[in-house]
């Protein structure tokens, strides 16, 4: 029986994927059951994934940015990342913050038994809370703009080029004015001119560039002008693309999506204002704060951030289906589907990468907290080039980080590259 038995159950490990390791244990030969194709390189020993797929490319980008007369400076609040290739990334921050170096751990007992700062392990400060560079500023009259200019922040180097070393070969400065809370930069893959798009929430308005950055060619809303029409927006978050169309979620403020055509003029809307943290009802959100297409099928996939869900809907807001991220603490900051038709998400609260089949199946997921390289702390920015290296820009950290693919890791664990059409 025990013999048969282990044969059985030899069978069913296999049958599900789980093979068998012979180990040698004190001169005895011992058979030890271990999974394979869970890791993300097969017959990995040992190691834990923290970084999933990739290896972290430390010191990226060169210093703080490598700016002269800036080593007294950090950046800001990192928003959002681009790679149009990999010798051409856009970083996109909120202004720029001291470079205060981790403070020397106190204990405070007279506050209270077993109380330290900083805790160690941890990141000290975040760099999405606070003054100028964490909320909104740059903006004459903004009453929500604290501290002291060159002193507590700096409004300046929002929007940088960097190449594959992460040295600044672009920079952006002559725009710092226009913007207040810049969210998110992106380049649109039908477009062959291959324009540069901003979204800035505070200022209620998407900016359209040249690619080199001379020319502000277009301005999608009214600036400073919050609201809920074909005209205005209220704190958009997000764009996606398909051939023919841009889709934009709106957003913090706003419950819905906007579709225009693909020289900006409007098309539709769809969308209403649900009830957090448990709204079931289809095409009622809360908290836009995602959005992401279907090349193949033309479905778009909205992140209903507040409710923890993801509602599919088709290009003309026609409700299709939805599924959950699952329960809190989960909070979804983006969504993203390449050209493999895997939607991967990133989670703030879970410090998660997350991969799912478009029907909501979970493929992988990695990622660990700290501000260590490699570690993330609210990742609300990703991004992945023609060479499969992948990016993040992290809210609290305050910082851009590059990876790149770990030799013999699983093609399905890693974030497939962008679709490219018009160019690549």
């Amino acid at each position: 029986m025990k013999n048969s038995r282990g044969t059985a159950s030899s069978k069913f490990l296999r049958s599900i994927g789980i093979g068998l390791l012979v180990v040698p244990v004190m001169g005895v030969v011992a058979q030890t059951s271990v999974p394979e194709g869970i890791s993300a390189v097969p017959g990995q020993r040992g190691g834990q994934d923290a970084f999933g797929p990739y290896d972290v490319v430390e010191g990226w980008p060169r210093g703080v940015l490598g700016l002269p007369e800036h080593e007294a400076w950090t950046t800001g609040s990192g928003q959002s990342i681009f790679a149009e290739s990999p010798d051409r990334i856009f970083l996109l921050h909120r202004g720029e913050l001291p470079n205060i170096e981790t403070p020397e751990q106190q204990v405070y007992e007279e506050a209270g038994p077993s109380l330290a700062f900083p805790v160690r392990q941890l990141p000290w400060r975040n760099a999405s809370v606070g003054i100028r560079s964490s909320l909104p500023g740059a903006i004459d009259g903004d009453d929500t703009d604290r501290g002291t200019s060159g002193v507590d922040h700096r409004w300046e180097h929002i929007l940088v080029v960097v190449n594959r070393e992460g040295e600044v070969i672009e920079d952006r400065t002559q725009w710092d004015h226009l913007f207040r809370r810049p969210h998110y930069v992106t380049i649109n893959p039908y477009d062959p001119e291959k324009h540069v798009w901003i979204v800035d929430d505070f200022r209620h308005a998407i900016f359209k560039f040249t690619n080199d950055g001379s020319e502000l060619v277009q301005t999608i809303g009214i600036p400073n002008e919050p609201g809920n029409d074909e005209t205005h927006f209220n704190r958009p978050t997000f764009l996606a693309f398909l051939p023919d169309a841009m889709f934009v979620a709106d957003g913090y403020a706003n419950t819905r999506v906007v579709k225009y055509d693909n020289e900006g003029n409007y098309v539709s809307t769809w969308g209403e204002k649900g009830t957090p943290p448990n709204e079931i009802r289809p095409n009622y959100m809360n908290n836009v704060h995602g959005i992401a297409v279907n090349a193949e099928t033309r479905m778009v996939y909205v992140n209903d951030r507040a409710n923890n869900r993801v509602q599919v809907f088709d290009e003309n807001g026609v409700y299709q289906d939805e599924w959950s991220f699952g329960p809190e603490p989960t909070d979804i900051h983006l969504i993203y589907i390449g050209a493999d038709n895997v939607l991967w998400a990133a989670d703030r609260a879970t410090t998660k990468i997350l991969g799912y089949t478009l029907d909501g199946t979970l493929i992988y997921s990695w990622g660990v907290f700290g501000d260590f390289a490699g570690a993330q702390w609210g990742v609300h920015g990703l991004s992945v080039d023609q060479e499969g290296n992948f990016y993040i820009a992290e809210v609290g950290n305050g910082r851009t980080q590059k990876y790149t693919p770990r030799a013999g890791a699983r093609p399905e664990t890693m974030l497939g590259k962008p679709v490219y059409s018009a160019w690549e």
